[in-house]
This record gives structure tokens, sequence and C-alpha cells, in this order.
């Protein structure tokens, strides 16, 4: 009899941590399903990694370890089969920096910058940093199937539209986009001459065995030319706190404006985050292969409750360890507030882009999601 128990089913005590995720509810009884971040360790080669830097004792400025770029370039390579060069990296400390970086360098004042929403909220932020308009296209949703509506994206783009915002793997419907999909939108940015940002951090996270992910920028060299690719291993290897996230820009001119706008405002990552990062990708493969198995689980049971709870429903998530739930059925006039109340912390769908919507983070022990369905389907018991 195997007594071993799965390091995810774990439950790690995390109050009273300073941090972001549980802070939000400290002193009540909600747990926290809300901001994108697991509670689940680090993979050893990561604590590993991280002990021996620590114990070395000097912290100071770090220049991007040749060995962790290419690692990153095997990987592309090895998963993509996309050939890049070391001098397309960019590295910074963080998706949501990059989003505003790509506003800053490929935008001006006045400009139109185009998504669809739902969509993770940094996205319909950005632009406005920049006194710049954000054009929000709803998504396409048909049986459980979301998808980019490019009639609809055609109509509403104008002649001061210079960049396309795109999520793949999508947060938070769950999508992982077809080659014909993406095809159809590299299409479009090409037709309207703009920069697509491809925001691809969940690229490693794919739940469907039948799916897997494509770089927008591998589609042709053309497209490669105006795709902004930005990845992290933050999301994948549970290491967001550390802020290393890098752009992969093969594009001269594109790079040079993007490490101009940067400039003197961004700060490189963290020292730490560095090795935190090579670790991951070069060692921690078996506990990427073994946290997907558990998120598939978590997913799974998630989707069989929802299916018996009346007023909610769950669509399929491709990748990613969020749930996009429409909780529109219920007529709630603060789903943020119902849900608390039910002791549950859920991100609203609002700030999405969408109204009616609630976003789950599966990426925690099956105990947790068990007692949040416990909670949550007592409190809709009339």
């Amino acid at each position: 009899m195997n007594t071993e128990i799965n390091q995810f089913d774990i439950e790690i005590d995390r109050t009273n941590t300073d941090s972001l995720k549980w802070e939000k509810y400290a002193g009540s009884d909600i747990l926290p399903l809300w901001v994108a971040d697991m509670d689940f360790k680090a993979s050893d080669a990561i604590i590993k990694a991280l002990h021996e830097k620590v114990e070395f004792g000097i912290f100071g400025y770090t220049n991007v370890p040749e060995e962790l770029k290419s690692t990153l370039q095997q990987r592309l390579l090895h998963f993509y089969n996309w050939e890049t060069k070391k001098d397309w990296q960019v590295w910074m400390p963080g998706m949501v920096p990059g989003l505003n970086i790509a506003c800053r360098a490929y935008a001006e004042e006045g400009d139109d910058v185009i998504t669809g929403i739902p969509v993770y909220p940094p996205f319909l932020l950005a632009p406005g940093n920049f006194n710049q308009n954000i054009l929000k296209v709803p998504l396409i949703e048909k049986n459980n199937v979301w998808k980019y509506d490019l009639e609809a994206m055609r109509s509403m783009v104008t002649p001061r539209t210079k960049i396309f915002e795109l999520c793949n793997p999508h947060n938070p419907v769950g999508r992982v986009f077809s080659k014909q999909e993406l095809q159809d939108l590299a299409d479009f940015c090409m037709e309207e001459d703009l920069v697509i940002c491809s925001d691809e951090i969940h690229c490693e996270l794919v739940l469907d065995k039948n799916k897997k992910h494509i770089p927008t920028a591998t589609l042709s060299p053309e497209i490669e030319s105006r795709t902004v690719t930005m990845m992290a291993p933050s999301k994948t290897f549970n290491i967001p706190g550390f802020g290393c996230s890098l752009a992969i820009i093969s594009n001269p001119k594109l790079r040079n404006q993007f490490k101009k706008a940067l400039a003197g405002i961004v700060p490189d990552a963290a020292a730490l985050g560095y090795y935190a990062a090579l670790a991951a990708y070069k060692d921690s493969e078996v506990w990427r292969q073994e946290l997907l198995e558990y998120l598939r689980n978590n997913r799974d049971y998630l989707l069989r409750e929802f299916e018996n709870i009346p007023g909610i429903k769950m669509f399929p998530v491709e990748s990613t360890y969020l749930g996009w739930l429409d909780v529109s059925e219920l007529n709630l006039e603060n789903p943020d507030k119902f849900f608390e109340d039910a002791g549950v912390g859920l991100s609203d769908g609002r700030p999405f882009g969408m109204t009616g919507y609630m976003r789950i983070n599966f990426g925690c022990p099956k105990s947790t999601l068990v007692e949040a369905v416990r909670r949550i389907r007592k409190a809709l018991v009339v």
C-alpha cells in the first residue's frame, strides 16, 4: 500500500507571511481563491539554487546569466521548434511592466490599443497610463468555447490603432488558441499594421493533453517581426514574488523601441529571480509534470461540482489554473460580496471587462477546493 503524500496535497499556512493573496482576508474566515498565486511550494531544485545563492551572501548588481539565456533558447527550441537568439531576450521585473512598456514604446498619446474582453485587467489599464484609448472587443462564447471576434475587431479598428494585445493561453477563459485561430488574428494585424503584444505567461500550464501551445511568433517570419512575446517562469513554477520575466523581440527596431521605453524607469529583474528562473527551466520539469496532473484533477473536480450547483456555470479550462464562472443567473447585485459572505474570495469579473462572472484560482490543495465548494453550495441553498 502506497501511503506517500502528494506534495501538492500538503496544506501550508500562509497567514502572517505578508502574502498578498492571504492578507486580503486577514482576520476573516474567507478562503482566498482570487489572485493568480498557487499555494504550493516551489520545486526542490529552485529552493536549493536559492539556498546556494543566499549562503554565498553577496547580493550585488547581477547581469542576466548566460546559462539562463541559453537554457531558455533550448527550451523554446525543444517545446515549440522556435529558433531564437540570445539578443532577442529583454529581461524585466514582470509582465505588467511589459504591457505598459509596450504601450509606451509602440503608441503615442491619443492612439488606440485593441484587445478582447474578458481579459487580465492590466491589459485594460496599461493604455490609459499613457493617455491612449483601449478598444475592448467582447469575445464570442459558443458551445462553451470562447473566441476572438475578428469581424467586430475589424469594425472597431481605426487608423490610430497601433497595438493588438493577445492573451494566449487566455486568462481568464482558459483557451489555448489553435494555429488557425492565431493565424487569423495575425493576418488581421498584418492587414492593419499592428504590433502584436502576445502575453504567453501561461504557456507551460496547458492542461488538455490534446492541446499544444503555439507561440504567435512562430507562425511565420513576417509575423515574428511584428510580435513582442512575453513569457516568465513565475506562474508555472510559482515564483511570482521574484519579479523575473522577459520579452522576446526578433525585430531590432521593435526591440530598440522597447528598450528605450524601459530605460531609466524599469529596473532589472532581481538577482535571485534569475537563479530561480534558471533552476525552474533547467531542473524542474518533473515537478512541472506532477503539477499539471494535480491541476487537471482539481479542474475536473470543480467542473463536476459546478455542474450540480444551480446558477453557476464553469467553462472548460484548457490551460492555466484559473476557472471562469458565469454567475449571471444568480442575479447578484454584488457577486464579489456574495461569495465573500459565503466564505470564498474570488475575483470579480468586472475588472476583466465583464459583469456577472467570477474567476476562481484552483492552484491549491484539493481540500481547500472541497471546502470552498461546500461553502458556495451552502450559501445558495434557499
